[in-house]
């Protein structure tokens, strides 16, 4: 049984669309899905440097932009999809729920209403490595911070103000590694909130179908098979933290054998090899992969 699943913000490096734009086809759909959130992709995969692509609304836009346009030219289908963090908005693409040019339309407003939430307090995100959960997690509580993603086992990241972050470094949990984010925000808490209702508005124009294959949703793992409550879901996740633990709980129990993630690849693969013990993985990065990536797919994919 394959996944295929997208990463979230943070993944994003500079220059790792570079390869890729040698790709006519794969330089025509950048090109589409730039017009459709009103971005020049391919400059800023290619160009731009780390503090630049760290703004959220460039970031979210490139990174569904990337993953969509590195999908189309693998070209396999898959029994599970799922996405961390803005990376269900192109899982919702893949299982069909919104066209890509939904998605991007809908990623480069969800890019814009975080980031303005952003602006009103200085917020950020630090993952938590190691330690013990539940001394992580009353750290986390007792700094005022939000348990914003729960990565499974070994990983939970914390979200907040600034000043909570500090707190939280300053007293860190015993046995436990802190790494500050690349991002400029506390996603996936209260901090989001304005941004949930200005999501739902422009979504309120997409039309939705049911999901043609198995989509898991950041909120509890679950398989969702209402088109409506995917994307329903998708906006709620704003200000809602990220279960990725649940979601791979869901995949063990559904039997995935191969997760292959799309680029730029290497977090959610990390992840899922603490986590998905005999799961086989595939970190997709380079078009030279392209013909293995497609190997792998038809090795593990159900009905091949």
């Amino acid at each position: 049984m394959l996944a295929i699943v997208a990463p979230g913000q943070g993944a994003q490096t500079p220059g790792f669309l570079s390869s890729w734009l040698d790709d006519p086809e794969f330089a025509s759909l950048i090109a589409d899905y730039s017009e459709a959130c009103g971005l020049d992709l391919a400059h800023f995969g290619t160009q731009a440097d780390a503090e630049t692509i760290r703004d959220t609304a460039i970031a979210q836009p490139l990174l569904v932009g990337a993953g969509l346009a590195v999908a189309a030219r693998l070209g396999a289908e898959a029994d599970v999809v799922a996405g961390h963090s803005v990376g269900e908005l192109a899982a919702l693409a893949l299982a069909g729920v919104v066209t890509a040019t939904d998605a991007l339309t809908l990623v480069r407003e969800r890019g814009l209403a975080m980031a303005d939430a952003s602006a009103l307090r200085r917020t950020s995100m630090t993952a938590v490595i190691g330690g013990d959960r539940d001394e992580v997690l009353a750290a986390i509580a007792g700094a005022g911070l939000t348990a914003a993603n729960n990565n499974g086992s070994g990983q939970i990241v914390a979200a907040g103000t600034v000043e909570e972050l500090e707190a939280l470094a300053a007293e860190p949990p015993r046995r436990a590694r802190l790494i500050p984010l690349s991002v400029a925000g506390a996603f996936h808490t209260v901090h989001m909130a304005p941004a949930v209702d200005r999501l739902a508005a422009a979504a309120a124009q997409v039309q939705v179908s049911d999901p043609g294959t198995r989509l898991l949703s950041n909120a509890d793992g679950a398989v969702v098979a209402s088109g409506r409550d995917a994307l329903d879901r998708v906006i709620a996740q704003v200000a809602n933290p990220v279960r990725w633990d649940l979601c791979m709980a869901t995949m063990a129990e559904l039997g995935v054998t191969g997760l292959l993630e799309l680029p730029p690849s290497g977090t959610l693969t990390g992840i899922a090899k603490r986590n998905l013990k005999g799961v086989e993985l595939f970190s997709l990065n380079t078009p030279d992969q392209l013909a293995d990536a497609a190997d792998f797919c038809r090795t593990h994919r159900q009905s091949a």
